[in-house]
């Protein structure tokens, strides 16, 4: 909503300057925007008129003109612009002006003196485009400063309005806001009713009551549609952003601006009988003042007569019934229409208007009576005409209800923390024209038919706190016990894992929880992913189940910009639908935490070879991070690994993420150069530590013997070491892999695993027959359990 401050200051004129009354709507919820001078700032600019004007002798395109600009004597100016003429009014900067940091002086252009300037609008700042010179009115007094004669001492504001103030969309409804807030008297504009001067009516029929309850018109008959609009009224539209058209649309505009209510003309020669307001019939089609025919839904208001549609209602006006320059009789009308009759009909024919932008939020719905008065009376003072009796329909059942609001003075306290008397909560009820009266301490307020936003108790304290003041409400700090939690040393806190995970290199990324739903059927494979209604791009319309996807895609990211190292990591939330593959209330969210590792294993260097990173790299790195808990890995397959060089990972015999090389039709399908290493874990596994239990340091020596068995190669090496840890006698405190071998002396299809058995007392030095029956029990149980053998 943009508007000018000399026009509001006509209704309400606080004192205050332009930047106060600025912070004022601000703070009141009106948001100003933008707030501008509506001219650049200069001086010394006055109201001339060119008495002569002829051909510069030396200069084809100049013209040296003799201007009377009100100082006693004509000045000679030299002039370019190609419509500088004879008879015409123009503004002239005297020698001295300041145009905006430019200053005239008097001067010889092609040998010619010149005394001062003639100005474009462009030139001072009123308007982008410049045709020549600002042609002024007829009427124009000479000599007078410009300044004042085109009110350029004025501001304008853009105000940003939410949804719920429609009542702030003309500028009474502002001035009632200001005037509220400052208690300035307040001094609306009159809306006396038009005596008829003839008889004629047109009958009005609401078919469609629910959608427009109200609507009221008057024929008015002998207007001269080619009447220019006075200047003030096409100041005043120009600056509230609305182009001047004709007498009588501008009238309308006006009045909308305002009052608030929209108005629409029809030409009434144009019209065959009763006016109706109802929902249109199957085909029908309706052509627009934009020049588009539509065929409106189903649940579209229409405007029309006996023959055909003539407009959307609350929206457009139609072609074939607008008004000309040749009209002399027209059909005002003015009405009510719900707003939910209209909230979105104009967006979905692709267009929008000042008309529905105002009717979709809620009009005044005791306004149509008062502004048809008003648009009257402007179109009789400029066009001239007769006005007939005004005709209106309304089912008063269907109009809005303005119920009584119940506010309690102790609600009132405990909401906005300060304690007000009830002389002054009931004074700004009435500053807002609020019906109150009092039973106890409760205030009873009746909304007026303006405020559709007033419907419960809570919006009567939101007016309260606005009216006393948002900056005059004091902040009091929160008051409470602070009490030290106990933090179990079995939990880990997130921000303390994000420190372990990069402390092992790796940097922490935060990726879009939308992504392609390829990478979900590529990476997961998940061919029923959770998808968005209003996916913000293309690319973005599934929510990911896994944290793989964005992982890939920062080293695809890395590798366009030639860094080929790269270890990231991320802790995010995944989507997926239950166990049936349907959505419900709650989808499964689990939080994970998910690492890569791509390039090579270590910085560059001159003291190490290169090589890449491989799946034991981020094995051990995983494992450092579940300490002192320990994770079995077992072969396994996963969409996104390869077949080959993956595990799944388990904590305490359950399954709790995986871990392997990326398969290598993704590595080649997203050009990932050599094949990354990843990882993907439930986040609560790694949060859950194991408390730690003091344990004696022995002082006597350990023994330490080295068993080397023969299983088959299936055998998995983590599963012979859990088996000889389940069975290890008292005194072993470790076993440990240090050795894999194939090839010469051991047998095809099976491998040689060592271990490195540590055994050790806390009391005494072990004796060689204990350490013996302890390598003994090891060796048979991998014997009997795996069918190992002791490499010879």
């Amino acid at each position: 909503m943009q508007f000018s401050e000399l026009w509001l200051r006509s209704f309400v004129s606080p004192d205050l300057d332009s930047d106060q009354l600025g912070h004022l709507l601000t703070m009141a919820g009106l948001e100003v925007e933008e707030q501008d001078g509506v001219a650049a700032v200069f001086s010394k600019v006055v109201v001339a008129q060119i008495v002569e004007a002829e051909k510069h002798p030396n200069a084809d395109k100049l013209r040296v003109c003799k201007v009377d600009a009100g100082q006693g004597e004509l000045l000679q100016i030299v002039c370019g612009a190609p419509n500088a003429a004879a008879g015409i009014k123009i503004p002239c900067a005297l020698v001295g002006a300041d145009l905006a940091g430019f200053g005239i002086k008097a001067a010889k252009l092609r040998g010619v003196e010149s005394f001062g300037m003639l100005c474009s609008a462009k030139e001072l700042g009123i308007s982008d485009e410049s045709g020549g010179l600002l042609v002024l009115p007829e009427d124009a007094p000479v000599g007078t400063d410009l300044r004042d004669y085109l009110a350029l001492d004025d501001t304008l504001f853009t105000i940003k309005l939410t949804p719920n103030r429609a009542d702030c969309l003309s500028l009474t409804g502002i001035a009632r806001e200001v005037a509220a807030l400052t208690g300035s008297p307040l001094s609306l504009v009159a809306c006396a009713p038009v005596a008829a001067a003839h008889a004629d009516t047109r009958a009005i029929v609401l078919d469609a009551p629910e959608a427009c309850p109200r609507y009221a018109g008057r024929i008015i008959r002998g207007v001269d549609a080619k009447a220019s609009t006075p200047e003030w009224m096409k100041q005043r539209l120009a600056r509230s952003g609305i182009r001047s058209i004709s007498a009588l649309v501008d009238v309308t505009n006006y009045v909308m601006l305002e009052l608030g209510q929209p108005l629409h003309a029809f030409d009434n020669a144009k019209l065959a009988g009763a006016i109706h307001v109802r929902l249109p019939q199957p085909g029908e089609q309706v052509l627009l003042l934009n020049g588009q025919t539509i065929t409106p839904a189903a649940d579209t208001l229409l405007i029309a007569d006996e023959a055909r549609a003539l407009a959307l209602a609350g929206i457009m006006g139609g072609e074939d019934s607008g008004i000309t320059l040749d009209t002399t009789e027209l059909f005002l009308e003015s009405a009510f229409f719900a707003p939910d009759a209209i909230a979105g009909r104009a967006r979905a024919y692709g267009f929008s208007s000042d008309a529905s932008y105002r009717f979709e939020r809620g009009v005044d719905f005791a306004l149509a009576g008062q502004a048809i008065e008003r648009a009257t009376r402007l179109i009789l003072d400029i066009c001239g005409g007769e006005a007939g009796p005004v005709v209106e329909a309304v089912a008063a059942d269907k109009l809005p209800a303005r119920a009584p609001i119940r506010l309690r003075a102790s609600r009132v306290r405990r909401v906005l923390g300060i304690d007000l008397s009830a002389d002054a909560v009931a004074g700004m009820f009435e500053r807002l024209e609020l019906q109150v009266s009092r039973e106890g301490d409760d205030f009873i307020v009746t909304p007026p038919s303006y405020r559709f936003d007033v419907e419960i108790e809570e919006d009567l304290i939101e007016e309260i706190a606005r009216i006393h003041g948002y900056d005059n409400i004091p902040s009091h700090a929160p008051r409470g016990p602070i009490t030290m939690l106990p933090r179990p040393e079995a939990k880990r806190d997130t921000m303390s894992l994000r420190r372990q995970v990069a402390a092992r290199e790796y940097q922490e990324v935060i990726n879009f929880a939308f992504v392609e739903e390829a990478w979900e059927k590529d990476l997961a494979g998940n061919t029923n992913p959770v998808r968005l209604a209003n996916p913000i791009a293309s690319q973005m319309s599934v929510m990911r189940s896994t944290l793989i996807g964005g992982l890939v895609a920062n080293v695809v990211t890395n590798r366009k910009r030639q860094t080929t190292r790269v270890r990231v990591f991320e802790i995010g939330r995944c989507f997926a639908h239950d166990a049936a593959g349907q959505p419900v209330d709650g989808y499964h969210q689990p939080v994970r935490i998910a690492a890569l590792a791509a390039g090579f294993a270590k910085p560059e260097q001159w003291g190490e070879a290169n090589r890449n990173v491989d799946f034991f790299d981020v094995k051990a790195d995983l494992e450092a991070l579940l300490f002192p808990r320990v994770a079995e890995f077992e072969r396994a397959s996963h969409p996104a690994l390869h077949p080959g060089r993956s595990a799944s990972v388990k904590v305490d015999g359950k399954v709790v993420g995986f871990i392997g090389e990326v398969h290598p039709v993704w590595v080649q399908r997203y050009e990932l150069g050599t094949a990354p290493v990843v990882f993907e874990l439930d986040l609560d596994v790694l949060l859950q530590s194991v408390t730690p239990a003091y344990a004696e340091l022995s002082r006597f020596p350990a023994v330490t013997r080295d068993l080397a068995l023969v299983v088959d190669q299936q055998v998995a090496s983590g599963a012979l070491l859990a088996g000889l840890q389940a069975v290890a006698p008292a005194i072993v405190q470790r076993i440990e892999l240090f050795d894999q071998y194939q090839g010469k002396g051991v047998e095809p299809n099976r491998k040689s695993l060592a271990f490195r058995v540590v055994m050790q007392e806390t009391q005494r030095t072990l004796e060689d027959t204990e350490v013996d029956a302890a390598m003994n029990a090891l060796t048979r149980h991998a014997e009997e359990a795996l069918g190992a053998k002791l490499r010879g």
